[in-house]
């Protein structure tokens, strides 16, 4: 495994490619997969809190899933020997991706839905797109302003009607702050190359998350409060190896293979396949504001995708 892909020809006569045209069947597979696998996340999650404390459930999934992570790279030959730039995305991917991003997804699934919570995350790459403008002076198009000004529009629409129809406003905002979290970390560690350990990198970063939310979880929770049923046990199962190692796996290895931006394409889907999974196995339903909130927020982040410039060499 290469620790980056190959530069681009400097033959001045090659023409430059569009962001879509760099996309290969792998990297389709690789994105549609993830997409899949990150938007059922959340129907998993609404099992395993309807039995189990979400920082005590997300501590012990972290350990478990850092742990397996670790051990199966080192025995492919990974070093947990970092550079110090390897180490900084491990600490920030673990507080602000585990400790703050599920951590804080977890506690509002305990009262807002699956469907919901999948919307909410699926804003990421409006976010990133407003912190890339407000802080590192990468000013949008006029259709990315207008992107941003619908994406934060379609979610306002979302959570006015959630609201209204009885979801409480504060986990409702802790979902939100949640897709904050990650985006934070997403701008600060854009430029920071996994390198070849990229399943050790997983790992590690999963064992830092669990370490985040262990002192909150044996402050306010217990084992006591577990209640040991089929149903969170196969959610815990599934948010250890699918949704935790394999999806995270995928995602360092689809942003290495195509960048960033691209990945961050199928982000698309996210709504569609988070609505669809809850209402298929939680009888979750959406009305007519959720759809057209759901429609405008798409629209929102088709727009400022397609007002960035394709990467350069």
């Amino acid at each position: 495994m290469t620790d980056a892909p190959a530069p681009a020809p400097d033959d001045a006569k090659a023409a430059p490619q569009s962001r879509w045209a760099r996309l290969d069947p792998l990297a389709m597979l690789m994105g549609l997969g993830f997409a899949v696998l990150w938007s059922s996340a959340f129907t998993a999650a609404k099992f395993v809190v309807a039995d189990a404390p979400p920082f005590l459930a997300l501590t012990a999934r972290f350990a478990v899933a850092g742990a397996l992570a670790c051990a199966l790279a080192a025995a492919m030959g990974q070093s947990a020997r970092l550079t110090r730039r390897q180490w900084g995305l491990v600490v920030i991917f673990g507080l602000c991706q585990n400790s703050l991003y599920l951590g804080l997804n977890f506690l509002a699934m305990t009262r807002i839905d699956g469907g919901l919570a999948a919307i909410i995350a699926s804003t990421l790459p409006l976010f990133v797109a407003a912190g890339a403008w407000a802080f590192l002076s990468e000013r949008p198009s006029r259709i990315g302003a207008v992107g941003l000004l619908l994406g934060f529009a379609g979610v306002a629409v979302i959570m006015g009607a959630r609201i209204e129809g009885g979801a409480d406003p504060l986990f409702v905002g802790l979902a939100a702050l949640g897709a904050l979290a990650l985006a934070v970390a997403t701008l600060v560690v854009r430029g920071v190359s996994p390198g070849a350990n990229v399943l050790m990198i997983v790992g590690l970063q999963m064992l830092v998350g669990g370490l985040g939310l262990a002192p909150f979880a044996l402050a306010f929770e217990s084992v006591a409060d577990v209640t040991w049923s089929l149903p969170m046990l196969l959610g815990v199962g599934y948010s250890i190896f699918f949704s935790g190692i394999l999806a995270t796996l995928v995602w360092f290895l689809l942003v290495r293979r195509i960048g960033p931006t691209n990945a961050a394409a199928f982000h698309f889907l996210n709504p569609c396949l988070g609505v669809a999974v809850a209402a298929a196995l939680l009888g979750e339903t959406l009305g007519p504001r959720d759809l057209l909130g759901v429609a405008i927020v798409t629209v929102g982040i088709l727009l400022v995708q397609l007002s960035r410039r394709p990467a350069g060499r």
